[in-house]
């Protein structure tokens, strides 16, 4: 793939049953707020479902808000399907309730970052700005 021109482009997401979405939908709005072309898929998405969503749009990043306790299986589902895909270039990050026990081992199976509760917006939009869409080192 090319650099990609234009605006950020981020998928968020609510996977599971997980029915509660404020927090996803102040970050989608931050994320929007700062030039971010944002693309929220609602509550209750399966994880082919989100990684559907972020192939179709061409997303840069999924963002996965997670207050279920099932973050350890849904995190692995969705970056399992984008390497199936042949979509590992989408950088997966995400928050919610995450013990902090269990951040080493989802940043092990490929999650870029968590955010855990009390991350500021703005945190959260500088961490996208710094680390979607960074160029690979070229081995030559």
């Amino acid at each position: 793939m090319g650099v990609a021109a234009g605006p950020i482009r981020v998928v968020v997401a609510k996977p599971g049953l997980d029915g509660h979405d404020r927090g996803a939908k102040v970050i989608a709005r931050a994320l929007r707020d700062a030039g971010m072309e944002v693309i929220y898929t609602g509550l209750h998405q399966t994880p082919e479902q989100i990684v559907d969503t972020a192939i179709q749009e061409d997303a840069d990043a999924i963002g996965l808000s997670i207050l279920s306790g099932a973050h350890n299986t849904l995190f692995a589902a969705v970056i399992d399907l984008l390497r199936e895909r042949d979509a590992a270039d989408i950088l997966v990050f995400g928050g919610g309730i995450i013990p902090e026990a269990d951040i080493a081992p989802l940043k092990e199976k490929g999650v870029a970052e968590i955010f855990t509760p009390g991350a500021t917006t703005q945190s959260i939009v500088d961490w996208v700005r710094a680390n979607v869409r960074q160029p690979a080192a070229s081995g030559g």
